[in-house]
């Protein structure tokens, strides 16, 4: 079973930048479909990107495509996300997710989930 740790986030302000990480062990990232969410305060959780590095693919979603960038480094199994151009609406609790099956946005589809990593960016 894996196990999934996040860590990178912090306080920005609007504009700047932040590489979140996603560090796994008890199995190996690439076999898994792999995701990022987030969850801001009096919403549900929603899908920011996955990939599935084995198939070579990946999903964005809209409101983070051009900004956002899905990673990762097999060597140290860990998965990354790089936010660039952040918005104060990108102020959340980021989650990182993996599932064996498919590639998919929904975080029902996710068996493994992390504790979470909070971003805060400012205006």
């Amino acid at each position: 079973q894996v196990q999934l740790v996040e860590s990178g986030g912090g306080l920005v302000q609007t504009g700047d930048s932040l590489k979140l990480s996603c560090a796994a062990s008890g199995g190996t990232l690439r076999l898994y479909a792999m995701g990022w969410f987030r969850q801001a305060p009096g919403k549900e959780r929603e899908f920011v990107a996955a990939t599935r590095w084995r198939a070579g693919t990946t999903l964005y979603a809209e409101s983070v495509k051009g900004r956002f960038t899905i990673s990762g480094d097999n060597a140290k199994n860990t998965m990354y996300l790089q936010m660039n151009s952040l918005k104060p609406e990108d102020t959340a609790v980021y989650y990182c997710a993996a599932n064996q099956g498919l590639l998919e946005s929904r975080p029902s589809a996710y068996n493994f989930w992390g504790q979470g990593t909070q971003v805060t960016v400012s205006s």
